[in-house]
């Protein structure tokens, strides 16, 4: 049984301290590399980004990376740590650097990877008690969990998180709602339907990654899977259609959407062009024709999303900065 832990309260002092950590051990590797390098110029320009890449999305393992300039993190875990390392270390990122992860259910292709990745390097794994207990059972390993309560608040770094619940089959799965210095990231994947909370927690969103799970037509011709599995997919508790992700696009859409990624595609019952398709042309009827879709892929990360963070100018209002390094 894993117990109940307080989230350590972040004070603005904690969250300063921690931004300037990062761009301080960022100025040193610089400062290192031109030691070697001395023709080099020495200026470094400021971490001013926000940076998002799915690493890989699909039935058999699902994983995020999220950074910012005072935070980075994962949002879940379903891929094996040599995997979720190498998609790093092709950013000049690695998971020691990782301030947590963020696990939206206990499903194995959404936690499969934390026992290598997470439990041995002692990275702070946030999740509720009901996945976080069954977690523990899986991986049969301790874990530095951190736990929060379904519909609060919290904070790591510089990204204040907001978790609400989905319908799936899970002990108790969870979307998020993610407050960035570059603008608001919903994520939300594995649900059976758009419930009106979900469309109420993601409205605001700029960046939304969204389940687009399979064709209805490929599934119920699909030969391989029995009728159990199929009614289990088709469910309220199942997976989203891309036909039932366009129609929940009806109730979020707004001015400020940029970001569609369009993730868990099934392999068998799929097909990255029909998702493009269903989707682009739903934003076409909604008349948001300059929102980007991003079609993930099972192997293959996608590019990253590189955001500008927002600054506000001295009369209050929020101006964007132009892209910085960000390593």
């Amino acid at each position: 049984m894993v117990g109940r832990i307080n989230l350590p309260v972040v004070t603005a002092s904690a969250k300063i301290f921690q931004v300037q950590w990062h761009k301080n051990c960022l100025r040193n590797f610089v400062r290192r590399f031109h030691l070697c390098h001395p023709a080099l110029p020495v200026t470094l320009a400021p971490v001013e980004e926000v940076r998002f890449t799915i690493l890989g999305s699909g039935s058999a393992g699902n994983a995020a990376y999220l950074e910012s300039p005072g935070a980075r993190l994962l949002i879940d875990c379903g891929l094996s740590a040599k995997r979720i390392r190498t998609a790093l270390l092709e950013q000049n990122r690695t998971p020691e650097r990782l301030d947590g992860i963020l696990i939206t259910h206990e499903h194995s292709d959404h936690v499969s990877g934390l026992r290598v990745l997470a439990a041995k390097a002692g990275i702070p794994v946030y999740a509720n008690a009901h996945t976080a207990d069954d977690i523990a059972a899986i991986h049969q390993c301790p874990f530095n969990f951190q736990i929060f309560e379904t519909g609060n608040r919290f904070e790591i770094g510089d990204l204040a998180i907001e978790s609400f619940p989905v319908p799936h089959d899970a002990v108790d799965p969870v979307g998020y709602l993610i407050h960035t210095p570059a603008g608001q990231f919903a994520h939300l994947t594995d649900l059976g339907h758009g419930t009106r909370l979900i469309a109420d927690r993601v409205r605001a969103a700029e960046v939304l990654v969204l389940e687009t799970n399979h064709d209805v037509d490929l599934l119920k011709n699909d030969p391989r899977r029995p009728p159990s599995l199929k009614q289990r997919i088709f469910s309220r508790h199942g997976h989203l259609s891309n036909e039932g992700a366009a129609d929940f696009l009806e109730r979020i859409i707004h001015d400020n959407l940029r970001h569609i990624f369009c993730a868990h595609l099934s392999r068998d019952c799929n097909d990255p062009e029909m998702v493009r398709a269903e989707i682009t042309d739903k934003l076409a009827a909604l008349n948001a024709p300059n929102v980007q879709v991003h079609v993930t892929h099972q192997t293959t990360p996608s590019e990253p999303l590189v955001l500008p963070v927002k600054k506000m100018t001295e009369s209050g209002e929020k101006s964007v900065a132009s892209p910085a390094l960000a390593n």
